[in-house]
């Protein structure tokens, strides 16, 4: 991080600053039903107005493909952050056009306006070089504060700050950087990596990277299951990935050969369809019966889980162990939750189902960092310098 600047390297005051922040919050019908992303993007909104900025906003919403959705209007985000900074947030419905414009100008020093949804645009994804002009026209220094978007190579991402002579790191962008920068860099021992999910191939680039690192590698969710097969154990109707159970053997045998302890379930509970309502039981993880399918880790493997998690000095967890949103099946993700927020040591949630699991738990300020990005936090771990945090070093 210290070849990347921050806000205390911007003279902000009396400039026209372009914050691309990630406001990216789930809708239902106009609500926004988990601000989370909002509220932390506040400490870098506040700091550029304190120091007398005029604030630009900019961010995505959902995937509209650059057309016009009215769903993915960026309206709510613009009035809930009028009510938290107590101040009038100029909301334009567009983003370079006329109204962007007009918004812009009629700023005062320490005024803040929201530019419509980026992606309504094409050029926003593309990287066209003169959608970025068009951005980067509107400001004259920018900071870059939207890590769940830093692994895209967009307009407002890359585009903009490569046209402007000061690029800067917000707040959260730091914060989201140093933390994760701790597990890779000298994390103290024992560390342990908790992984979930759905798919091995989605973590494989994870594990590779972590291997090197951790102590222990605790799988769970569907993931668990391939493992399990490439053990030669009997997952019943689980998901398995058959074309991953080579590499989830070798991932077994790198793991033995370079000392790292890899903790598989023992039991599992068991269901007879995937459904939240699915008669189901606990039974052994390698015996699971013919038309059943594992949808969480069991009460057995949780116990052991939580006294590796109690064990640690540095956790990181990625990945849900069960269908968490089905009551019948979250006692898994839940239980590795309360261990991790009585850690005595660093713990981080890489953001996704895990850290929505832990804030529905009202866990969260229990634990060190929580990453507001899933996809960017998985690629960081991977070792990938994303495109964001690259072009701010140059």
């Amino acid at each position: 991080m210290s070849q990347v600047p921050g806000l205390d390297q911007l003279d902000a005051a009396g400039r026209t600053v372009l914050v691309r922040a990630d406001l990216n919050v789930p809708l239902d019908g106009g609500r926004i039903t988990d601000e989370l992303r909002i509220t932390a993007s506040l400490p870098t909104i506040r700091a550029l107005r304190e120091a007398g900025a005029r604030v630009v906003l900019m961010s995505h919403l959902g995937r509209p493909k650059g057309q016009v959705v009215d769903e993915l209007r960026l309206g709510p985000v613009s009035q809930r952050l009028s009510e938290l900074l107590d101040i009038d947030v100029r909301y334009a419905r567009d983003t370079v056009g006329d109204d962007a414009r007009a918004a812009v100008a009629s700023l005062e020093d320490g005024g803040v306006a929201l530019l419509e949804n980026l992606r309504f645009e094409a050029g926003e994804t593309a990287n066209d070089p003169a959608f970025a002009d068009a951005l980067a026209s509107l400001g004259d220094a920018y900071v870059s504060d939207a890590f769940g978007a830093a692994h895209r190579a967009h307009a407002s991402i890359v585009g903009v700050p490569e046209r402007l002579d000061d690029a800067v790191a917000g707040h959260l962008l730091q914060a989201e950087i140093t933390a994760l920068s701790k597990l890779l860099d000298a994390p103290a021992t024992p560390f342990t990596a908790i992984l979930g999910g759905s798919k091995v191939s989605d973590k494989l680039s994870v594990i590779d990277n972590l291997m090197p690192r951790v102590d222990a590698l605790v799988i769970g969710g569907a993931m668990c299951f391939t493992f399990l097969a490439a053990t030669g154990g009997d997952v019943g109707g689980s998901r398995v990935e058959e074309d991953m159970i080579d590499t989830a053997r070798e991932v077994l045998e790198k793991a033995e050969a370079q000392g790292v302890t890899v903790h598989l379930p023992t039991d599992v509970v068991a269901a007879e369809a995937f459904a939240a309502d699915a008669a189901h039981e606990v039974v052994p993880a390698t015996a699971i019966p013919a038309g059943t399918m594992g949808l969480d880790i069991g009460p057995e493997t949780v116990a052991e889980y939580a006294h590796v998690v109690a064990a640690s000095r540095t956790v990181l967890w990625n990945g849900p162990m069960g269908v968490f949103e089905w009551p019948p099946f979250a006692s898994g993700t839940m239980g590795v939750a309360e261990a991790m927020a009585d850690v005595d040591g660093f713990t981080v949630i890489g953001g996704g189902d895990s850290a929505a699991a832990v804030r529905q738990m009202g866990l969260a300020d229990r634990i060190d960092h929580v990453s507001t990005g899933g996809g960017a936090s998985l690629e960081f771990l991977e070792g990938i310098d994303l495109p964001g945090v690259a072009v701010l070093r140059r």
